[in-house]
């Protein structure tokens, strides 16, 4: 036994009629096709049903799987308490899937539970199930920080382990979509949700997961979706398996795209190892980044490297041009990984004797001190992409009509406080914007009086 078929399921309380009170009715094709995937999950009469919910516990860096025998939730934060789901869970499952998680290098277990009762990620497609079905022992697991290929493989792991198992499952991705379509949705309309819901369900319709893999952190971020993480943990419990994908419905009239998808497994499919695909084609990606750093770039790189290898500053070469030797500025050196930021340090003005010893304290700090982050490690580096901005004196300036978002920076300061946000951020595209989340990373609360200055830099790549 293993996955018998797998479904993707969206979670709005307002479809429940306890909840709704009519207003349920505006996504009745949602909820119809719903009831399809309920049945055909019924038909197909599981051992286990795992749910991936972003709604249970979600670590940056751990897969929470829910623990215990049995556990009960309702609605009563949405109005309905009298709405309720009780479930039995799979404990052995459980034990078996963390085994397997961690011989695959995942931090994944049943520690750190915040919430023993069910989320509503998890109880509403539960709820129609359970219409149909409700001979099962569930397995529940939460989302996490960690990126999209360690959700793939989370995935295969759980397929390994209902294989070993001798279990039939059945694997339901609860998510919505964006929560940006519409100006009085939940979060206001930005563009990218409309194209993040056109391009995921154009996914779904074809089953083609790879796409799931390389949807960037910003734009996601910008969409304000909910599920995709969910769909890739399933992309990976289908590994290998050929699939005849159905989209069953999509609508979005509060804002929040609801899509339900349901997939068929009918047969082995080696092309389809998306996890070794994406990975491959990421290989290439950085060799093509990494064959077209400059100067500054390359000695960024450099002297991380050298630091995380040998625990030794990086020497400077005679070699470098001369406006990185003879010229003093502040510079900013920052680390993406899989699109995401992976450290960032840097100086307003110059603290060294030249731009290259700048570069060189700064990538070293990037990737070993910024407080947000673990430092960077050996296995990491290969994967690793910088930046390096190179920042123009400050000045000082009255009004927020004399900021550029795309071509100025910010600093904020009250006091002692000082905040900075460099210039052509991803998402960051008003002054107003930026000066936001400089207030914020220096804590200066809104209503503080405060000074602004601007400032221009040469951004390499």
């Amino acid at each position: 036994m293993s996955i018998a078929g797998a479904f993707i399921m969206p979670h709005p309380p307002i479809i429940l009629p306890e909840v709704g009170k009519g207003e349920e009715r505006k996504i009745q094709r949602t909820a119809d096709a719903c009831r399809e995937v309920a049945g055909r999950i019924a038909a197909l009469k599981p051992d286990t049903v795992v749910v991936t919910s972003p709604h249970s516990a979600l670590y940056a860096d751990y897969f929470h799987i829910s623990p215990g025998e049995c556990a009960h939730g309702d609605f009563a934060r949405f109005g309905a308490p009298q709405a309720a789901v009780d479930v039995r869970y799979d404990s052995e499952f459980v034990r078996s899937l963390t085994d397997a998680a961690g011989k695959a290098g995942l931090p994944a277990g049943t520690f750190g539970e915040k919430e023993k009762s069910l989320d509503h990620g998890t109880m509403i497609p539960l709820r129609f199930l359970n219409e149909c079905c409700t001979d099962y022992r569930l397995v529940r697991i939460g989302l996490s920080g960690l990126s999209g290929p360690d959700h793939y493989r989370l995935g295969k792991c759980i397929a390994q382990t209902a294989e070993s198992l001798g279990r039939k499952v059945v694997f339901i991705a609860s998510g919505d979509l964006s929560h940006r379509l519409k100006e009085d949705g939940p979060y206001g309309f930005a563009k990218e949700g409309p194209e993040f819901d056109s391009r995921v369900t154009d996914a779904m319709a074809k089953g083609d997961f790879l796409r799931f893999l390389t949807f960037g952190p910003d734009f996601c971020d910008a969409a304000a979706e909910c599920g995709l993480r969910s769909f890739i943990i399933m992309a990976g419990a289908l590994d290998g398996k050929a699939v005849e994908p159905e989209l069953l419905s999509y609508e979005g009239p509060f804002g929040v795209g609801y899509g339900v998808c349901a997939f068929r497994i009918t047969g082995d499919d080696e092309s389809r190892r998306f996890d070794a695909v994406f990975e491959a084609e990421e290989k290439k990606r950085l060799e093509r980044i990494q064959s077209q750093e400059d100067e500054y770039v390359r000695l960024a790189r450099l002297s991380l490297e050298t630091y995380v290898r040998t625990g030794k500053r990086a020497e400077l070469s005679a070699g470098l041009p001369e406006e990185m030797l003879g010229h003093r500025a502040g510079a900013f050196v920052s680390l993406k990984k899989n699109g995401e930021l992976r450290g960032c340090i840097g100086t307003i003005g110059p603290v060294t004797s030249c731009v290259a010893e700048e570069i060189v304290r700064n990538a070293v700090s990037a990737g070993t001190e910024d407080p947000r982050f673990t430092p960077v490690t050996e296995q990491e580096l290969p994967t690793l992409v910088y930046s390096v901005d190179v920042l123009a004196s400050p000045e000082p300036i009255d009004t927020v009509e004399e900021l550029d978002a795309g071509r100025y920076g910010v600093i904020v300061t009250s006091g002692y406080k000082r905040g900075l946000l460099l210039p052509n951020l991803e998402g960051v595209d008003t002054p107003e914007r930026q000066i936001s989340i400089a207030m914020q990373k220096a804590g200066i609360r809104k209503g503080e009086p405060c000074s602004l200055e601007r400032f221009e830099v040469v951004r390499h790549k």
